[in-house]
């Protein structure tokens, strides 16, 4: 591994702790998407609090964050493997900040990032796969799970050399999904759809504020 490479990876991690959920939040004056709804700073919960717009500008920046370290590690003729791990180190840092005090998101955007500069095949049927998942069921979280699980199968048939840090990164995502997965099995996960029945952002806010204290009563 070569210098460029450890300072690309380093780099990359840097890039992903900039939390684009906490400072687009700020910016347009919603609540800190680490502590309402449902605690996790990426654009599914900003969209939650009330902000389209921002919530897609949320979206757009997670996925730049993964984008370009690959990208510019790519156009340097950095080797493939050496692009996988500076992916998943983009998606670290978009997961444990080291700017926002390690509490980051999941890394599902950030982790499609990654994915369109190895081919737009990968991210076509990364895209595909989360938006069908979405659309039948309704849930983030389960589009997310399920797009993670069929990855590394998605990059041993199109890019096989890309097998190995992709399904190191798709293991972290499920790792940070384990509390959906709770909900989803008990049946208690909310769907994305449910904004259209009218919720106001300071109701969302509450309801995850009822959450959050159900969640640590739990713990108790």
């Amino acid at each position: 591994m070569t210098a460029l490479t450890i300072l690309m990876i380093i780099l990359a991690y840097l890039g992903g702790s900039l939390s684009s959920a906490v400072l687009v939040s700020r910016i347009t004056g919603l609540p800190d998407p680490r502590d309402h709804g449902s605690h996790n700073p990426g654009a599914t919960n900003v969209l939650r609090l009330g902000g389209r717009m921002a919530a897609l500008i949320v979206l757009l920046l997670d996925v730049l964050k993964g984008m370009a370290p690959v990208y510019l590690a790519w156009y340097l003729e950095i080797k493939p493997v050496y692009l996988g791990f500076i992916g998943v180190a983009a998606c670290l840092g978009h997961m444990y900040p080291l700017f926002f005090h390690f509490r980051g998101g999941k890394g599902v955007a950030t982790a499609l990032g990654t994915m369109l500069p190895i081919g737009f095949a990968m991210g076509g049927a990364v895209i595909a796969t989360w938006l069908l998942v979405l659309l039948v069921s309704g849930y983030s979280s389960l589009a997310s799970i399920v797009t993670v699980l069929l990855t590394p199968l998605f990059t041993y048939l199109l890019k096989p050399e890309y097998t190995l840090p992709v399904s190191l990164l798709s293991c972290l995502i499920l790792i940070r999904h384990h509390e959906n997965i709770t909900r989803l099995l008990k049946g208690e996960e909310s769907r994305l759809w449910r904004r259209r029945g009218g919720n106001s952002p300071a109701e969302v806010v509450k309801m995850g504020d009822a959450e959050q204290k159900r969640d640590e009563r739990d713990e108790k």
